[in-house]
């Protein structure tokens, strides 16, 4: 019987053999109380912020956050470590930044923000390829082109359309961990302030969180894309 470890080999190197994906899938576990971390990456050395263990994870770094070493509060606060500051929950804070008219409307933005509803000591972020733990969530980071193929594999079975939920702020906390956690379905985020400021995010590039219980049926399906419909697409 393969181990979650192998598995998670298995989906990696198909995910980003098929999808041609330029970083490593990236598996992200929350850690409840009570819970024991993963033992597979280590603690991270110094504080960083969610987005950027993230793309830390896609070049192949592991780390293990604990709340406190989260340093982005409004990060740290939607996944569940710690309560939202005063000045981000008034707005005060974005409204700020100049990218909003008012503070009201700053605040309308994290008045509406989807939240993990429980209490979270932590996190484990390391490449999918890594994870000897079943994650919460995946993370891509790529082009449309490789992003949108996740959008047929979803839509597959009961078709439909996809709906997506972003901000200006809050793409790799909220929009691909929270969302897709609290929704149980994919999200794609165009990306946001600040992963563009603080991370290594190319300008082409969107981000995409994925329930993990799909992947399984995600790779099966793309077997039969890699050598049918994904052939007569541009893919380069």
């Amino acid at each position: 019987m393969s181990t979650v470890l192998e598995q998670n080999k298995m989906y990696a190197d198909r995910l980003k053999t098929v999808l041609k994906l330029r970083h490593e899938p990236v598996a992200c576990k929350l850690v409840k109380e009570g819970e024991e971390f993963p033992s597979c990456c280590p603690r991270a050395s110094a504080q960083m912020s969610h987005c950027q263990a993230i793309f830390r994870a896609g070049e192949g770094e592991g780390n293990i956050l604990y709340a406190e070493d989260e340093s982005c509060h409004v990060g740290a606060s939607v996944l569940g470590m710690m309560e939202t500051p005063e000045k981000v929950a008034s707005g005060e804070m974005h409204g700020g930044m100049g990218m909003h008219d008012s503070v009201e409307a700053a605040r309308e933005m994290i008045d509406k923000r989807i939240m993990i509803p429980f209490k979270t000591v932590g996190e484990a972020v390391c490449p999918l390829k890594d994870a000897d733990f079943v994650p919460d969530v995946v993370v891509i980071a790529d082009i449309p082109e490789r992003v949108y193929w996740i959008v047929p594999l979803e839509t597959a079975a009961s078709g439909g359309r996809a709906e997506f939920s972003t901000a200006p702020f809050q793409c790799c906390c909220e929009d691909v961990n929270a969302v897709p956690l609290v929704t149980d379905r994919p999200n794609i985020s165009i990306g946001c302030f600040g992963c563009r400021k603080r991370t290594s995010i190319r300008p082409d590039e969107m981000v995409i969180g994925i329930p993990y219980n799909r992947i399984p049926r995600y790779v099966e399906r793309l077997g039969r894309y890699e050598t049918g419909i994904m052939t007569k697409a541009k893919r380069d």
